[in-house]
């Protein structure tokens, strides 16, 4: 394992702020249009906007990873007097519910903060959102992650272990003197 340091991107959501308004959803969906900007169609987001209007909730939620399987967990919660469930903020795109699915194939959609649209420095619903309820954070941390070994050292190190390294750094010598 090495250090290595990684851009890690996150947005944050001021729930407080956000009013339901829903124009992350809407151009959100059209930023992942084909052709780009063509079509306006929120089931296509991968922000989704949970709007329980007389309770007083909205509360974007982002696309995540694609799950397999349901979670077995459907918990309550109670946060300044609003109940919430569990489910209603989970970013997995799972198969006990359609949201982050693209509606035409069924495939899982997932939030790539809009690497893929051209001339965007931060994601479109942040951009677009009138309220300032969605922040863009993009810092450098330092992970841990086990180096990718590529084939030719894979190939030396079986080498030296056969042979050991003398006779290979001989060999090598000898061969580009050679050519």
């Amino acid at each position: 394992m090495a250090k290595v340091k990684k851009i890690v991107k996150k947005i944050t959501v001021d729930a407080d702020l956000c009013n339901g308004c829903r124009s992350c959803e809407v151009m959100c969906s059209a930023a992942h249009s084909t052709p780009l900007w063509s079509t306006y169609n929120p089931a296509r987001a991968r922000v989704q906007v949970i709007r329980i209007p007389l309770k007083d909730i909205y509360m974007p939620v982002f696309a995540g990873e694609y799950t397999p399987a349901e979670c077995a967990g459907r918990v309550s919660y109670n946060i300044d007097d609003k109940e919430y469930e569990e489910c209603a903020f989970c970013r997995a795109v799972c198969p006990s519910r359609g949201r982050f699915v693209e509606p035409d194939s069924g495939l899982p959609l997932g939030c790539d903060f809009c690497e893929s649209v051209e001339n965007q420095n931060e994601p479109v619903c942040v951009d677009w959102c009138i309220r300032d309820v969605l922040k863009y954070e993009e810092r450098e941390e330092e992970v841990e992650e086990q180096l990718k070994i590529n084939e030719v050292e894979t190939g030396l190190s079986a080498m030296a272990d056969k042979f050991g390294w003398d006779k290979i750094l001989r060999t090598a010598v000898r061969l580009t003197q050679k050519a």
